[in-house]
């Protein structure tokens, strides 16, 4: 393969998620999910010895899917002027205001170990593991070792994928898509009174509400109670 966007192409077309976790995405709080990635080591393309698998642990941690905009992810920074263009093509077919879901991951990488073993013995071993432990959370997955954090992405986006749908009808029910004062979502002023209420406790800091607070475009309707926080934090 010639080039960099074909090896990631490769890599994502030969990932395949052998054990999905039983649960979706949490609506409302934090998923905590272990995986156990595997792959044949890069040697073994040169040796053709398949007797070893590599096998990569770690956590990936998704926070609470954040009610968006269309209209607030311009604001967000970082994306090509392809992907702005792409967003304002949202905001032409849904309007500035229909919401949507975001979704925030981490990855805690716990260690890599080389096993004596098949691919596939391994992952029937593991299996065993998991059933004996019943975890709800575990996943398996069979990755590229050169790009294995390609194939976790990819897992990454299939577990969102199927999580999106349960999420949206939660919120949903509870009223929290829906529009308040100033065509803000519901769930986004609940959101934001939880983030005066940590930023009051110090888990987060005060720029970080003033961010969202400006990204929404509702800073003045909130800068007396954002002042008086500031003051009373010091």
């Amino acid at each position: 393969m010639d080039t960099e966007s074909e090896r990631i192409e490769y890599a994502a077309r030969h990932t395949e998620i052998i054990r999905y976790p039983r649960q979706h995405l949490a609506t409302f709080g934090v998923t905590n999910i272990y995986y156990y990635l595997l792959t044949e080591p890069t040697y073994s393309e040169i040796s053709n010895d398949t007797n070893e698998t590599v096998i990569r642990e770690g956590r990936v941690i998704a926070e609470r899917p954040k009610i968006v905009t269309p209209y607030y992810l311009t604001h967000l920074e970082g994306f090509s002027y392809d992907a702005r263009q792409y967003f304002q093509k949202l905001l032409m077919m849904h309007g500035p205001n229909a919401p949507g879901l975001f979704y925030t991951y981490k990855n805690e990488s716990k260690g890599l170990n080389i096993v004596s073993d098949k691919l596939p013995a391994m992952i029937e071993k593991l299996t065993g593991e998991i059933d004996k432990k019943d975890d709800p959370l575990a996943t398996i997955i069979k990755g590229q070792d050169d790009l294995w954090d390609v194939s976790l992405l990819k897992f990454i986006y299939e577990i969102t994928s199927r999580s999106v749908h349960n999420n949206v009808m939660q919120m949903g029910s509870m009223g929290m898509l829906g529009a308040s004062q100033g065509g803000i979502p519901v769930g986004v002023r609940q959101s934001i009174e939880d983030m005066f209420q940590q930023a009051w406790r110090g888990e987060i800091r005060a720029y970080e509400l003033e961010q969202e607070l400006n990204r929404w475009g509702v800073f003045e309707e909130y800068q007396d109670r954002f002042f008086s926080l500031v003051k009373g934090r010091k």
